[in-house]
């Protein structure tokens, strides 16, 4: 299980990625990975933690300790995004994934809230062909939650959004962004004025107030959001 262990530590280099962020990818505790790689604590990784990796990094599961499939090729680099090739036999119907990070933080669609934390708390797994079928590049987006109900019913209280970070002022069009005013972050909708630059920053639900003709100057463009998932209760 040594050969595991160096294959998986080489993948994490090559990726750049965490340790952390990894175990929490495949629904373990933050040091699990790490564990893993510089103790061999597990002996070995469980099967479905491995194929969650595999899928991950675009290699056959015989890499991480899997049993040797002819079917697939022992590949230890990770899988290019954004090409569309693919491996022969079963890698075909396994796609890359990609952990897009969760921030630790609201972005407030009711009153207000201070950005004060943006450190990852965690990551959600996507597939990397959906991603950019979104036509988002996977390093420059993130997930953050909504706080309050000022966009409703667009969006409500405690739905995750994903945040496309190159989509900000340059590019910036009717649609809800994630923005911050006067310090505050917030989920808004922006719709442009007739003049050029002049924009509105709206509120969906009637209930909660509005912004006309602001100066965006006084407006941070955190980015567009482009996908949004909610727990049905």
């Amino acid at each position: 299980m040594q050969d595991a262990r160096i294959a998986l530590e080489r993948l994490v280099a090559e990726r750049g990625d965490n340790y952390a962020d990894l175990s929490r990818l495949i629904g373990r505790n933050p040091a699990y990975i790490q564990q893993f790689i510089k103790r061999g604590t597990p002996r070995k990784l469980d099967e479905a933690d491995r194929r969650i990796l595999a899928r991950y990094f675009g290699v056959g599961e015989q890499v991480l300790g899997g049993v040797p499939d002819r079917a697939l090729p022992d590949r230890t680099a990770p899988a290019r995004i954004g090409s569309d090739r693919l491996a022969p036999g079963r890698m075909a119907n396994m796609p890359a994934v990609i952990a897009v990070p969760r921030l630790a933080l609201g972005a407030s669609a009711g009153g207000g809230t201070l950005d004060e934390d943006e450190r990852a708390s965690g990551v959600m797994a996507f597939d990397a062909r959906w991603l950019r079928h979104l036509g988002v590049r996977p390093q420059r987006v993130s997930i953050i939650s909504v706080d309050g109900e000022s966009m409703a019913p667009t969006l409500r209280d405690s739905d995750d959004i994903m945040v496309d970070h190159d989509d900000a002022a340059d590019r910036l069009r009717d649609g809800v962004y994630v923005l911050r005013l006067d310090g505050v972050l917030m989920v808004k909708r922006v719709a442009m004025g007739p003049l050029r630059g002049q924009f509105s920053v709206v509120s969906d639900n009637p209930h909660y107030p509005d912004w006309t003709d602001i100066d965006p100057a006084l407006v941070d463009i955190v980015g567009r959001v482009v996908w949004t998932g909610r727990r049905l209760i």
